[in-house]
C-alpha cells in the first residue's frame, strides 16, 4: 500500500492515513459560533487521517474576519462539539487551529468591547471584507501592553481547555500567515523595544509563551505548531535574517516537545518558494512529526513521504473540493475544481455541495 494510504502515529493517537485536511477559512460561523452546516461539512471529509480546522480564534479580540468561529464562548464550545461528533464515527483525528487575526481585521468584524491589537501600533497594508460595509483598510492595532500580552497566553490557555471539552484531539497554533504569532515574530510588525521586540529571542518569546500555556493547559503530545518562512501573506515582507530567526524558532520548538510543526509553502500560489534548506533544517532540528502543505498531488506527497522529507502532507483546496479526496486518490479517480466564488460565503453552496463518487 503506499505510504499516504497507511496508518501513521501522531503523539498519542493513530490516523488512519498520512494525509491531513488543511487549514481553511470558510466563513461559515454565523455569529462566530460553530453550526450544523460546519458539522456536515468537516463530516463529509472524515477519511482524513488528520483534520485541521479553519482558523479559530481564541478571543474576542482575535475575530479579524466576518463570520469565522471562536472557542472562547460555552455557546461555541457546543457549537464545535456537533462538529467533531460528527467527525468521529468517520475516522479522522482532529485538531482545532488557534488563530488570532491579530492586525489582520476591523473593528467592524469584531464584537462590541474588542479591539483590534498588535504587537506594535502598525497597520498592515491591504483591506479586509466587512459584512457591515464591504471592504475597508484593515484596522490600525493598538500596540498590546504588559498585561494585553499575558491576557493573551491566558485565553490561548483556556481555548486550549475548551477545545478539549469540544471533543478534539489537540490544537494548532497559527504561527503562519500574518496573523498574531507571526505579528510578533516579524520585524516589521513587531516594533517594539521591550522583552517582546528588537532580538529573535525577543520576538519569539510571546509564540514560545504561548506553547508553554497550551502545552501546560492540555499537554505536549496535543499542541502543534503552523510556521510559515518565506510568507509574506498579510504584509510580511522578506527580510535578511529570516532563516537563521526561524532555525532559532524549530530549536525553541523541539526542546518542548510539540507533536508537531506545520510548514507552509505557498509558491503554488505565487508567493516565494521555501528554500530546501529551510525545510531540512525543521526535519533535522525537530524531532516530532513535519507536516508539509503547499500544492499537493497524489504523486509528489507520496514521493515527500517516501524521500522523509515529512511525516504527513497537507491538502487545503482538493479537500475542500472533494470530500471524498482520500477515495479519489487511491482510486486515480478525476477530482472536482473548487469555485473561488464561493470560498467565504456564507450558506451550504460551494461548501457541503460538492458531488462524492457515486
Amino acid at each position: 500500500m503506499p505510504l499516504l494510504f497507511s496508518k501513521v502515529t501522531l503523539g498519542t493517537l493513530t490516523l488512519q492515513n498520512h494525509l491531513v485536511m488543511a487549514p481553511m477559512t470558510r466563513n461559515r460561523a454565523i455569529g462566530n459560533i460553530p453550526n450544523e452546516l460546519m458539522a456536515e461539512y468537516y463530516a463529509q471529509r472524515g477519511s482524513a487521517g488528520l483534520i485541521i480546522t479553519e482558523g479559530t480564534s481564541p478571543s474576542p479580540n482575535g475575530l479579524g474576519y466576518p463570520r469565522i468561529p471562536g472557542i472562547f464562548s460555552a455557546a461555541q464550545v457546543a457549537g464545535w462539539k456537533l462538529v467533531t461528533d460528527a467527525v468521529r464515527p468517520k475516522g479522522a483525528k482532529m485538531f482545532m487551529q488557534f488563530m488570532h487575526c491579530g492586525r489582520i481585521g476591523h473593528s467592524l468584524n469584531l464584537p462590541a468591547g474588542a479591539r483590534v491589537l498588535g504587537p506594535s501600533a502598525v497597520a498592515a497594508a491591504g483591506d479586509m471584507y466587512t459584512d457591515a460595509e464591504g471592504m475597508k483598510p484593515n484596522g490600525m492595532p493598538q500596540a498590546m501592553t504588559d498585561a494585553d500580552i499575558k491576557t493573551a497566553i491566558e485565553e490561548f490557555a483556556q481555548a486550549a481547555k475548551n477545545a478539549v471539552a469540544a471533543g478534539f484531539d489537540g490544537i494548532e497554533l497559527h504561527g503562519a500567515n500574518g496573523y498574531l504569532l507571526e505579528q510578533f515574530i516579524r520585524p516589521n510588525s513587531n516594533q517594539r523595544t521591550d522583552r517582546y521586540g528588537g532580538s529573535i529571542e525577543n520576538r519569539a518569546r510571546f509564540v514560545l509563551e504561548v506553547a508553554d500555556a497550551t502545552i501546560k493547559a492540555i499537554g505536549k503530545d496535543k499542541v502543534g505548531i503552523r510556521l510559515s518562512p518565506y510568507g509574506v501573506f498579510n504584509d510580511m515582507p522578506l527580510y535578511d535574517a529570516m532563516e537563521g530567526d526561524y532555525t532559532y524558532l524549530a530549536r525553541q520548538l523541539n526542546a518542548r516537545g510539540l507533536a508537531y510543526i506545520h510548514l507552509v509553502d505557498h509558491s503554488a500560489m505565487g508567493a516565494p518558494q521555501v528554500p530546501d534548506s529551510m525545510k531540512a533544517t525543521f526535519r533535522n532540528v525537530f524531532k516530532g512529526k513535519l507536516i508539509l502543505s503547499g500544492g499537493y498531488d497524489a504523486a509528489r506527497a507520496e514521493s515527500d513521504l517516501a524521500a522523509g522529507k515529512c511525516d504527513l502532507v497537507a491538502v487545503g483546496k482538493p479537500f475542500l473540493a472533494n470530500p471524498d479526496l482520500v477515495a479519489r486518490w487511491k482510486s486515480g479517480a478525476a477530482v472536482n475544481a473548487p469555485d473561488m466564488n464561493t470560498f467565504y460565503t456564507p450558506g451550504s453552496k460551494g461548501y457541503t455541495d460538492y458531488p462524492a463518487l457515486g
